[in-house]
This record gives C-alpha cells, structure tokens and sequence, in this order.
C-alpha cells in the first residue's frame, strides 16, 4: 500500500450539512476499498485562484491515506460523477513527504507568537 493525499474542492452552493455529507461519501468509498485514513481536514470555504464553472470560491478538503492503485482509481470515479466536486487532485507521497506531513500534524510549522515575543532580539 502507497502513501496519498488527496484535495478536493466542493461547489460552494452546498449546504455545511450537504458538504460534510459528500466528504463522508469520499470516505466511505476509500475505507469500502480497504483504505487507510491517516488525517482529514476540512479547510472551509475559500477563495479560488481562478473562476471555476463561474463559481469563486470552494469548499477545500484535504484526506491523507495509504491506498493501493485500484483504490484510487474507484475514487476519482466518483469524484467525476459527483456534480458537487468542481476539482480534485491525488498525489502519491514519498518518504519525505509522509515524514513532512507528521510534522505539520503535530504542529511543528506553526509560528506561535509567545515564542516570538519571549526571543531575545540581538
């Protein structure tokens, strides 16, 4: 089993409840395939680089599992006959980039502004 990530973007008509309910459709599909979760984020609604089907703005979701090839292939199926989904890109990650993801989770990247504050400035 490989290493993806997977980010969709779901069509901003959506109802929260309509668009926790897709995510939970994707999921499915994934763990029905003998799918590994390792993280899901829900990045909320955000504005697109660019208009997509005259839309500007998108609900962003972000899972992170360890699948075989066929498993993705029956997921991007149903993201293509899924009206709600307006974009969607699976990525295979290496060694370093599951290595990079761990950190993220456990929130080494993340500036906090105490410990900024408290550095001595020289």
């Amino acid at each position: 089993m490989n290493n993806y990530e997977t980010v969709f973007i779901l069509n901003p008509v959506l109802s929260e409840e309509q668009m926790k309910d897709a995510v939970k459709k994707f999921i499915k599909v994934l763990t029905d395939h003998k799918a590994e979760i390792i993280n899901e984020e829900l990045w909320g609604l955000r504005k697109l680089a660019y208009p997509i089907q005259h839309k500007s703005t998108g609900f962003y979701n972000l899972v992170e599992y360890k699948a075989t090839p066929d498993t993705i292939a029956a997921l991007e199926t149903e993201f293509r006959r899924d009206e709600a989904v307006m974009r969607f890109l699976t990525v295979s990650l290496d060694k370093h980039a599951v290595e990079y993801n761990e950190k993220r989770r456990k929130g080494a990247f993340r500036k906090d502004k105490k410990k900024a504050k408290e550095e001595p400035v020289s």
